[in-house]
């Protein structure tokens, strides 16, 4: 169980014109208080402001633009997909974020603090698209890992390592060693160790990449749980209809612009045209509505059965009753 208090600083001054409003978080299990610590409130998880980074070519008088005064904002508890094709700059703007490369120009920062500062990753949680654990070490024993590393132990971690490997549904799978995990329980546990310090942002690259349709939509669960936990969420992926079903919002890169950004209902809708779906029209009275239509001076553009996805044709085939939006039950 968790508790949560918020507070403002004293009035501001001259010099410190902001007031953050700071969060005091307190984690109570049945040995009494286990965590303690405290965050800003204030800021957005994500905040990108006119970002450029130009990469030198070795050996060559040439320069090459991964991203272009590139602007993003992430508000908490927003699920928010980074799409565009190969090359884009979504990897390259990831790096940024996490420190792990420096912009030539712009600002990037995490919950208020320049993602350049070791300190701003403590609340961030990062799943690569092609994530590398010691095989010889178990599941359990991976996430315990990393816990370790983010200064936990005890009963604390240990009891955070049972939450999290029931989570992501490896429980039976907790003692076997990752060497021998699927594709798609590597990208699980991925999950769990960017979760075991329980960060308020998480970042995914490709999280469902390889992995097959099933797997794939116990992933998009996973991320659906979360995001009901009220994790804010950072993803880039290439699966565009899964993209649609968990993003809140969506940024569309090319050639490391911006050229596309809203919510995803917003950008799907076609602004002239509205459907409506009706059960059972025989084709009587689909004609005497054509008609109906034209006399009204409306244009009916199509008509005919509406069709599933195939990636609920393919899990229906394989799971009979159980397609892709009827739960989120584990295999």
């Amino acid at each position: 169980m968790a508790l949560k208090f918020a507070f403002r600083e004293p009035r501001p001054t001259a010099k410190r014109k902001e007031i953050p409003v700071l969060q005091l978080k307190i984690e109570v299990g049945k040995a009494g208080v286990i965590g303690l610590w405290m965050t800003g409130m204030s800021a957005a998880p994500v905040e990108i402001e006119h970002l450029t980074k130009v990469f030198k070519v070795p050996m060559r008088r040439e320069r090459v633009v991964a991203v272009r005064d590139l602007s993003i904002k992430v508000e908490p508890g927003e699920v928010y997909g980074l799409l565009g094709p190969n090359g884009s700059g979504k990897s390259t703007t990831l790096k940024i974020l996490l420190g792990l490369v420096s912009p030539t120009r712009g600002k990037t920062k995490v919950f208020g603090e320049d993602s350049a500062w070791v300190r701003s990753r403590k609340d961030v949680g990062f799943v690569p698209e092609n994530p590398y654990f010691y095989k010889f070490l178990s599941g359990a024993e991976t996430v315990r890992f990393f816990g370790k590393l983010s200064g936990m132990g005890g009963a604390v971690l240990e009891a955070r390592v049972k939450e999290l490997l029931e989570l992501v549904g490896l429980t039976e799978a907790a003692d076997r060693r990752v060497g021998a995990y699927s594709k798609g329980m590597l990208q699980r546990i991925g999950l769990a160790q960017a979760l075991v310090q329980d960060p308020g942002l998480l970042v995914l690259d490709e999280p469902t990449a390889g992995v097959d349709p099933v797997g794939s939509r116990e992933i998009r669960d996973l991320i659906l749980e979360l995001k009901a936990r009220g994790k804010t969420i950072l993803l880039c992926s290439h699966l565009l209809s899964q993209v649609q079903e968990i993003c809140d919002r969506v940024g569309i890169l090319a050639r490391g612009q911006l050229v596309r950004e809203g919510r995803v209902e917003d950008l799907l809708a076609v602004r002239d045209r509205t459907e409506v779906v009706l059960e059972q029209v025989s084709p009587e009275k689909l004609s005497a509505l054509q008609e109906a239509a034209e006399k009204l001076g409306l244009k009916i553009v199509s008509s005919g059965r509406p069709q599933t996805t195939l990636e609920n044709l393919f899990l229906e085939a394989i799971e009979p009753g159980q397609s892709a939006d009827a739960g989120s039950g584990k295999n």
